[in-house]
């Protein structure tokens, strides 16, 4: 049997470039090696997006097109909505009875995007992101997790808590891995952190070609760089950080030729988005498909969640079992 890998997305708006080299390009690659599921995380998009519930249900279906328009294949991968796999959230309780609140508190990422959305006072579903996150890679005993960088400290946790659950009560769960990609954080068009949705710096994997070099031209570039002539500095430039993801072998040149003052940014930048373009076309094209064909993406997300469903109820007959509270 091919081991288990788990991964998804919180649904709180459109998939972008970030995503896909992060994450998404990864995924499609590795799904021919696992047993892949992927998970549309509503659960998790309402410990931020907790008082707009009625955007959830827009944002499954977008983030489904995304998923397929990458290449993730439904045929033999599994999309599943988180909430309703009840077993998450029982699994999610069992597991915070043995971790502690400073553990949390201390989690890099919790700290970050706690400081970024300027939170003073975390509510409980914030701050406990992290044992949440273990049941969802838990309830299907996922082994693999490809995940961006800043999820690395919540992968950390995950293994503590699987391996104090089967020090506890029974070796019921193994430790998995994270895998990161090649590119394992994108820098944001505003050139100062990585994309986001909440700060609006990125380019939408849905984007029109209009919209990939409207979005281009309005970059941030080298500030030292007046004149086409003046000599650039590339590695301080997004732009020469999207050539180095999305044009690599040309990558040299354009550093040089920046380097140089050879090279103007308006030339730079209608070759990157060129070049997005053409990555961003076939995923139009299989969204295109999926769109024409009517309630295809709810068929594919229901039949994923009922292979899910079943997947966790085993899992927690052996749980309860551990716990012995298998009363009946």
């Amino acid at each position: 049997m091919k081991e288990r890998l788990l991964t998804g997305d919180r649904v709180t708006g459109k998939l972008h470039l970030g995503h896909y080299v992060g994450s998404l390009k990864n995924r499609v690659e590795l799904q021919d090696s696992y047993d892949s599921f992927f998970m549309l995380a509503d659960v998790h998009a309402l410990t931020t997006h907790y008082k707009q519930p009625e955007t959830l249900k827009a944002h499954v279906n977008q983030v489904t097109l995304d998923y397929l328009s990458v290449g993730i294949d439904p045929e033999q991968s599994t999309i599943f909505i988180q909430s309703l796999i009840p077993e998450i959230a029982e699994l999610t309780a069992y597991f915070s009875m043995f971790v502690t609140v400073n553990s949390l508190k201390h989690n890099p990422t919790i700290k970050a995007e706690a400081s970024e959305k300027g939170y003073s006072d975390l509510y409980y579903g914030f701050l406990g992101y992290p044992i949440s996150q273990t049941a969802d890679i838990a309830f299907c005993k996922a082994t693999v997790v490809p995940v961006g960088e800043d999820q690395l400290p919540h992968m950390e946790q995950s293994r503590k808590i699987m391996r104090r659950f089967n020090q506890l009560y029974a070796p019921v769960f193994n430790e998995p891995k994270a895998i990161v990609g090649d590119c394992a954080r994108l820098i944001g068009l505003d050139g100062d952190s990585k994309m986001s949705k909440s700060k609006g710096n990125t380019i939408d994997l849905d984007s029109t070609k209009q919209e990939v070099y409207d979005q281009i031209k309005k970059a941030k570039t080298d500030p030292a760089r007046i004149r086409r002539s003046d000599p650039g500095h590339p590695d301080i430039c997004p732009i020469y950080t999207y050539h180095n993801v999305f044009r690599k072998e040309e990558s040299g040149s354009i550093y040089e030729g920046c380097q140089k003052g050879m090279l103007g940014c308006v030339e730079c930048k209608a070759m990157i988005a060129a070049s997005i373009n053409t990555l961003l076309e076939p995923m139009h094209e299989r969204r295109d498909t999926y769109l024409q064909r009517s309630n295809y993406t709810k068929e594919i997300v229901q039949a994923g969640t009922e292979r899910a469903q079943l997947i966790a109820k085993e899992t927690m007959e052996e749980v309860r079992e551990a716990l012995m509270i298998n009363y009946f």
